[in-house]
């Protein structure tokens, strides 16, 4: 049996895991699944006869390598900060290795150790990034090879609700790590190109700056530009394109209302509130507003965000329970993002059959014997409930597609690598097809840089 050990049992790993388990007879393979919680692992497992649950703790070094050792290959599904310790351990035992993770500076610095050795270690290889990669360069290889030249790529990405689970004012629920979403577009301003012209957003202004998006089948959506759209310029060769731009996609109206948070202060992680603890979610929402000895403080709410009683955005702000005085956050030394985050998911967690929906949008402007022509492509891929979810399926199984190439010696090109190479997209996409991971594209007219899309 070829032992496959995956190193965390979270919510992207249904897909994953269920991938291996279904191939386990015929591909020989036996799935070690470890987790600081062993519940996670056994329930995830169900007893199958091809897998064995695993207690690990990862800051452990000794229980760590062990279980390295005893792999053929690691799948880390580990917090992106906590992969690098599982790297070292695999570049010294020599295991190829497997994450959904951006390249952190760290892990490129073992690119010439893992090279010399021989190994693979497949990253950014899950939805966003990962598929968008792959799906990217698919169609940008397909305009070079007909001798056209890139002039315009953007690319969109969201974890939605779907529609027969879309059931509060806001159109949204989490579908994956809510941190992440608290904290979307900080860290410095989004940048990116337009028709040439270097742009850049800062966070204060990031949720009022949005672009509408027709998706053909689908309807009008939002987006906001990731922080920095210019990160693969160089990677997928497009040193020299006018326009590049990308960002995250929600339903209309979801970045104006979330502006309100970001003009409160209420996603700020740099300071801690002081007894936190003992705030109710009234207390919380009255920290971030003036003091009166005679206001409310809804009235102080609305006056300071300049919103009407009868507004929407007020009636997504009551949704949330922002003035209840008994319910209490509950959170020790808390920043003001981590109680946001704690008050969101008391109304944005899914339901247990609750579907989410995954919405990958592409556009390519490009030159070929003088004119100028336009590709635009979409995915969409819907969730079964709460476990089964389109984003662990849009992560997990590419993660569990590349994991099994690599096993079987399809993908070999050594070295710390993302999947922009066609030798390793072009089977992957293929296989995802099977699974209804699958991108439309249509041509349509050339229509540029266009400001009349962008909002607010």
């Amino acid at each position: 049996m070829r032992n496959i050990l995956i190193i965390g049992a979270g919510k992207s790993t249904s897909y994953l895991i269920q991938y291996f388990l279904d191939k386990s007879e015929k591909e020989n393979l036996h799935l070690i699944v470890g987790d600081l919680e062993l519940g996670n692992a056994q329930a995830i497992l169900n007893n199958h006869p091809n897998s064995t649950a695993l207690k690990l703790d990862i800051f452990k070094k000794e229980e760590r390598q062990k279980a390295i050792q005893n792999a053929d290959i690691v799948v880390s599904m580990l917090p992106a900060r906590l992969h690098i310790e599982v790297a070292k351990d695999c570049v010294a035992h020599n295991k190829n290795m497997v994450t959904a993770s951006y390249v952190s500076k760290e892990m490129e610095a073992l690119n010439e150790e893992v090279k010399a050795k021989g190994l693979v270690f497949m990253n950014e290889i899950g939805v966003d990034p990962g598929i968008d990669h792959m799906s990217a360069m698919q169609v940008i290889d397909d305009i070079r090879a007909k001798g056209g030249k890139m002039i315009l790529f953007e690319s969109f990405t969201g974890g939605l609700v779907a529609p027969e689970s879309d059931t509060n004012l806001w159109n949204y629920k989490f579908t994956w790590n809510p941190r992440n979403v608290v904290l979307a577009g900080q860290g410095g301003a989004a940048k990116f190109i337009q028709e040439g012209a270097y742009k850049y957003i800062p966070y204060h202004k990031l949720f009022r700056r949005t672009e509408f998006l027709d998706i053909n089948g689908y309807g009008i959506f939002e987006a906001y530009a990731n922080r920095d759209s210019l990160k693969y310029r160089s990677v997928y060769g497009l040193n020299d394109i006018l326009t590049l731009y990308r960002g995250t996609i929600r339903r209309v109206g979801f970045s104006k209302a979330w502006n309100m948070f970001v003009q409160l202060g209420m996603t700020d992680d740099s300071y801690i509130l002081e007894g936190s603890e003992n705030m109710s979610y009234r207390d919380f929402t009255n920290s971030f507003l003036p003091y009166s000895p005679t206001d409310s403080v809804e009235l102080k709410l609305r006056h300071y965000l300049k919103i009407d009683q009868d507004d929407i955005m007020w009636g997504k702000l009551l949704e949330l329970n922002l003035f209840d005085k008994n319910k209490k956050v509950g959170l020790k030394d808390a920043t003001p993002a981590q109680m946001l985050q704690k008050i969101l998911e008391d109304s944005w967690m899914l339901e247990p059959e609750d579907k989410d929906m995954i919405m990958m949008y592409h556009k390519f402007g490009y030159e070929l014997d003088g004119k100028k022509y336009q590709v635009d492509s979409h995915m969409v891929a819907l969730g079964e409930d709460r476990t089964y979810t389109a984003m662990a399926k849009t992560v997990g199984l590419p993660v569990a597609i590349a994991t099994l190439q690599i096993l079987n010696g399809i993908i070999k090109s050594p070295g710390v690598q993302i999947p922009i190479n066609k030798e390793v997209y072009e089977p992957i996409l293929e296989e995802l097809q099977e699974y209804g991971i699958i991108f439309k594209e249509r041509e349509v007219p050339y229509l540029g840089y266009n400001p009349d899309n962008v909002a607010g």
